[in-house]
């Protein structure tokens, strides 16, 4: 097969920023507690310019937001969860501006749902499209957690 004149063959990775009208959609994160035996999960989530604020969730209980991402494609967000019985925690990004990301939240053309789920081994993020929970984190071990949900994340 001839190739295209025009294709590149340039082996550059392609950008990493995806979605040119990405602020047309509207996002929703979720995080939810699918912790078992009644465990609280805390969960204080942020953004360079948000904070949201820390909240203790029951089983089977969420906390979730809604925005559009900037016009610079540059929102991000990330949450410190911790189950205080356990004494193991996590620091993680919940939304940035990723091809994967999106493809695993994607609810429908202008709408978006990245649904991250805290089960007893760790974190999962729900793959909307192959309705499936993937695994993507291990719990971290260790005492002060709560006072970690206190420190700025850059």
């Amino acid at each position: 097969m001839a190739a295209n004149p025009s294709t590149s063959t340039s082996s550059a990775p392609p950008p990493t920023k995806v979605q040119p009208n990405a602020w047309y959609t509207k996002w929703t994160v979720h995080v939810v507690n699918g912790l078992s035996n009644n465990k609280i999960l805390l969960v204080h989530c942020k953004s360079k310019d948000d904070d949201l604020g820390e909240h203790h969730l029951s089983v089977g209980s969420e906390t979730n937001w809604d925005f559009r991402e900037n016009i610079w494609l540059s929102t991000k967000f990330w949450c410190f969860v911790a189950s205080e019985s356990d004494h193991v925690s996590a620091d993680f990004d919940v939304f940035w501006n990723d091809h994967d990301l999106f493809y695993r939240c994607k609810g429908g053309k202008l709408r978006g749902n990245c649904i991250w789920i805290a089960k007893d081994d760790g974190i999962y993020l729900k793959n909307i499209p192959d309705n499936i929970d993937e695994f993507m984190l291990h719990w971290n071990s260790g005492t002060g957690l709560l006072a970690k949900s206190n420190s700025t994340v850059v």
